[in-house]
Formats: structure tokens, sequence, C-alpha cells
């Protein structure tokens, strides 16, 4: 007599043709693991914030970062355990842990926060860009904290449950974790309350809840933009008196630097000399000038907008017009030229081109242009010009890390200079080297525009306003490239280089007086000013121009004269 068990047939079936080495979880421990493994692979740059300053001897700084480990084990069970059910766990576990690897990297390499502001940078960055973050030591970071994880959780095999015990043990097991977030940050809330009240930008280093939160934030936020068209602003706008009383066209060159630190230059007695070209020409230079924002996506539309960093709201600054569509709107001819990753909105509307589409010769390659390339054509430019014009140059500048990308060699003045994309490879010395090696070539392609600017001085009233869209950090403090929270920022960031010149012909034409400005130059100025002062350079009037912020306002002959018959 034969006996059979169809379900124990079916079982051993299973067990007999499953792949070797299978891992067979709940869900609820997987997410647990996960969860575990965050902790302890992905928040090196959290725990050295955290434990900062205290004793690694004491009892207490071993509680506390224990306390502060089980917070993070619940925390990210709790909102993977929100939605992470048995079909798209493994899935979402995926894309997290690669996210979480790359965040760590990137944030204990060079001491960036993940905050939305940086990952807004991060999902704005270019092909070029991004392969000059690629390296063989990301490649080595990703293999052992994504690769290995990775392989991991393909030989899992999830426990199947019927629907409501499924249901009744997720429950309770968010409840476990929210009586474990809760318990552990009771037991030391008044160091956990301190660290949070004086230093809150420590949340943006816990990984991977800052990138899901930076993600939804930018997401909600650029949704909320793409529905709204841009507020016009300036509508008043119109030509000033001088338009009708000028004999010659009138250029005004922006030149908007990238990366470029105030520590750094020559002309604010920089112990090296890495303007040599400009400290022989007659410009005037701003020695201590602040922008609005410590990475490009936040400055440039700031330093654009009328009301800066002083009145600053970052949705009313993205979703309005710049200065460029109010200068338009009065007849000046606008036009911008781009060697970087675009303006960031603030050109929308406005004639432009880049360098790469129009490749010179010689100064492009890889996807990457020299800045050179920006003063391309301007000869003919400046020959056929009429009226009023506006022209803005976005640089490459000294964009990171690859800073030996951004000069030719013969700039390569300052040795040894790093010559690698992984900066963990080169001494701090070498990392300087390089970098000021770009500002040395920066001083030269502003010395040879002012060169053409003179050049065409007979036929040609001209003005040119540099300024850098923020700084960068060079190894000080263990911090490199930009893009801090500008609360905590340092110094090196958020000071940059400014500088102008205008031709004779446009300084009389504008009664402007060059050695007011000078003295002007030496007062404290920032981002807040461009939009006036270009305003006022321009002479485009409109109800949103506020004297008080225009540089050139002061030293104006009609000030002047205003100021000398005052009571």
């Amino acid at each position: 007599m034969a006996f059979s068990f169809p379900a124990l047939n079916r079982r051993m079936t299973v067990q007999t043709h499953a792949p070797r080495f299978t891992l067979v979880a709940s869900a609820e421990q997987v997410l647990f693991v996960a969860s575990l493994y965050w902790a302890l692979a992905a928040n090196k740059a959290f725990f050295g914030q955290a434990l900062q300053g205290r004793a690694l001897a004491e009892p207490s700084t071993w509680g506390f970062a224990l306390a502060l480990g089980v917070a993070l084990v619940a925390l990210h069970f709790l909102l993977l355990a929100l939605v992470a059910h048995r079909w798209v766990l493994k899935p979402l576990l995926a894309v997290a842990i690669v996210g979480s690897a790359l965040a760590a990297h990137f944030m204990e390499t060079f001491g960036v926060y993940l905050d939305p502001s940086m990952l807004r940078n991060v999902m704005r960055t270019d092909t070029a860009e991004a392969r000059e973050l690629f390296s063989w030591g990301l490649v080595g970071h990703l293999l052992l904290y994504a690769g290995l994880p990775l392989a991991v959780l393909w030989r899992v095999r999830l426990v199947e449950r019927p629907w409501l015990r499924a249901a009744g043990v997720r429950m309770g097991a968010l409840l476990l974790a929210a009586v474990a977030l809760g318990g552990s940050l009771l037991a030391v809330f008044q160091p956990f309350s301190s660290l949070i009240r004086n230093h809150r930008e420590v949340r943006y280093l816990v990984t991977p809840a800052n990138t899901w939160w930076s993600l939804a934030a930018v997401a909600a936020r650029d949704a909320q933009g793409a529905a709204l068209a841009r507020e016009p602003i300036g509508l008043d706008a119109r030509p000033g008196p001088s338009w009708a009383s000028r004999s010659k066209p009138r250029v005004v060159v922006l030149v908007v630097g990238e990366t470029a630190r105030a520590a750094n230059w020559g002309l604010n007695g920089y112990a090296r000399q890495t303007t040599p070209e400009l400290s022989q020409l007659p410009v005037i230079n701003f020695s201590e000038v602040s922008a609005c924002g410590t990475s490009t996506e936040v400055s440039l539309p700031c330093m654009f907008a009328p009301v800066g960093r002083r009145r600053y709201e970052e949705s009313r600054i993205q979703h309005s017009e710049s200065a460029l569509q109010v200068v338009a709107r009065a007849g000046v001819g606008v036009h911008w030229r781009d060697n970087q990753s675009g303006c960031k909105g603030v050109c929308d509307g406005v004639p432009g081109d880049s360098v790469q589409k129009l490749d010179p010769p010689g100064l492009c390659a890889d996807g990457r242009c020299l800045d050179e390339g920006l003063l391309h054509g301007l000869d003919a430019r400046l020959a056929t010009a009429q009226g009023t014009q506006l022209w803005v140059l976005h640089q490459l500048g000294n964009h990171g890390p690859s800073y030996h990308r951004r000069y030719p060699p013969a700039f390569a003045r300052f040795q040894p200079a790093c010559a690698s994309d992984e900066l963990r490879d080169c001494t701090r010395e070498e990392i300087v080297n390089a970098y000021d090696n770009a500002l040395l070539y920066t001083d030269h392609v502003l010395a040879s525009l002012l060169a053409k600017l003179q050049a065409a001085s007979d036929h040609v009233d001209s003005a040119l306003v540099y300024v850098s869209d923020h700084g960068e950090s060079l190894g000080e403090g263990n911090l490199y490239l930009h893009g801090m929270p500008y609360a905590i920022a340092p110094d090196v960031q958020t000071r940059v280089p400014m500088l102008m010149w205008v031709s004779a012909g446009f300084a009389e034409q504008a009664s402007l007086d060059t050695g007011c400005l000078k003295r002007r130059a030496a007062q404290p100025a920032s981002h807040d000013h461009l939009f006036h002062t270009l305003l006022g350079l321009l002479d485009v009037q409109t109800a949103l121009h506020e004297p008080a912020w225009d540089l050139t306002r002061g030293c104006s002959m009609s000030s002047h004269a205003q100021a000398s018959s005052a009571p």
C-alpha cells in the first residue's frame, strides 16, 4: 500500500530546486537588516558630527552613540515599512542601497551635506560634470557598499503570509520601531536636543533619509514651479535720459565667474599673485564681497533678482523674471553665452548660445571647453554693436574637483599641481596649486576681454563687471568643493572676487567718477548689489531700482551735484 502526501512532495520539490545559498526571511527582517546596515555603513559623517567634541573614553559618549544608532535603525525601518510591501520591497531596497552608497561616498569625501539645495545641484549635473566626479575610488566604494549588499539581497527569498497575518505583523513591527525611536531619543533627550538646536543641518547627514527627504522636497518644489509661469517684474522698465544723448553704442559685459573664492584672488592681497595681468590694468577691485549662496543653483538666480540675500525667498526668486528680462523690456539687447551647465532659468526667453555648440578651434574636448571660448567672435560683435547691450558670459571657471582641466598647460605655473579627478589622490598643496592655476587662467581671460573692449573704445562705450557665483573649500576643516548650508558655510565658500572696469567714454557718458568707485570698492558689497548696479550702468529706470544698492549711484556726477546743493 502506497501513501501519498502531495503538500509535502510539493514543498520538497521547491526546496530541491531552490538556488544554493538562498536566505529565507520575512519582509520585516529584511527591512531591519537593511536599516541596521545603513546605520553602521552609511552614517560615518553623521556620527562624526554628532560626537564631535566628545571624549571616546567617556561611557556617556558610547551611550549617546548607541542611542543615536538605535534611533537611526528605527527611523529608517519606519519610513520603509510604511511603503515597502512584499512586491516592491526588493526593488525599493536596491535603489536605496545604491543611493545611500553614493551619498555616503560624496559626504565622506568632500564633507558636503545632502540638503535639498545640494540634491538639486546633483540632479542638474550634466554629463561632463558627472564624468569628472566618477573615479576609481567611487567604483571601489560602490562595489563594497552597494554591490555586496545587493548580492545578498538577490539571494533573499521572502516568506509569504496571508494578508491578514501580514498586516498584523507589519503593524506590530511599526509599533515596536516607533517605541524604539521615541525611547532612544528620550534616553538622550538633553544632548540630542542641544545637537539639533545648535546644528540643525546635521539632519542632512542622516543617510539615506536625507536623500529621500531632499528628493521629495525638490520634486514637490519643481512640481509647484512647473505649474506656475514666471511672474513678470519691472513692467515699468524704460530707457533713462542718457539714452537720448549718447553718441556711441553702449555695451556692458557681465562675466559670471564659477567657484572663484576671494581668499585666493591676487587683487585681494593673496600671498601668491594669481591675477598678474589684471593687476597691471585699471580695474576697480571690490575686496569684500558676499555671495548669495554656496552653489550655482542658489546664487545664480539670486544675484539676478532684486531682493537678493537680504530678503531671500527661494520660491519667489525661482518663479520671477530676472534682471535680464527687466532690462530687455526697456530695450536693452541681451545675450547670454554659457560655458557651464545652463543659466538656471535666469536667461529664459532671451537670446543666447553656448561655447560647446560654437566649438571654437582648439578650445573644446571631452564635452568641456576652456573659457577663452566665451570671447569667440567678440571683436565682430563689438564692431557691429548698436544701441545699449548687455552681454553675459557664464564661465566654467574653477569648477571642481577637476581644477587641472580648467586651464591650458601654459598656465600650470604653480607646481606640483593635482592632476587627478579624485582629490584624495592629491595633497592639499597640490590641490591649491591646481586651483590657483585655474585662477591664473581666469585672470588671463578677463585681461583678454578687457583688451578687446579697450581696442573697440573708439566706436563703443563699454563696461565690464566680473563676479563669482560662490567660493570653494580646498580642504580647510576637511571640507572640499562647495554647497554647504549657508548658515554654517565657511567664509571661503561665501566670499567671492568682484571687479569693475569702465572705458573713458562710458564714464563720460554715464557721468561716473571712477575715483569714487575705487573708494566704494573698499567697502563691503554683495550679490545683492548686482541687480541694481546693472540697472544703473545701463540707465534703465524702474521702480524696482533701489539706489542704495546701486554701486554706481553715489559716484555719478549728478549725485555729487545733488549732494552739494542739499541743505
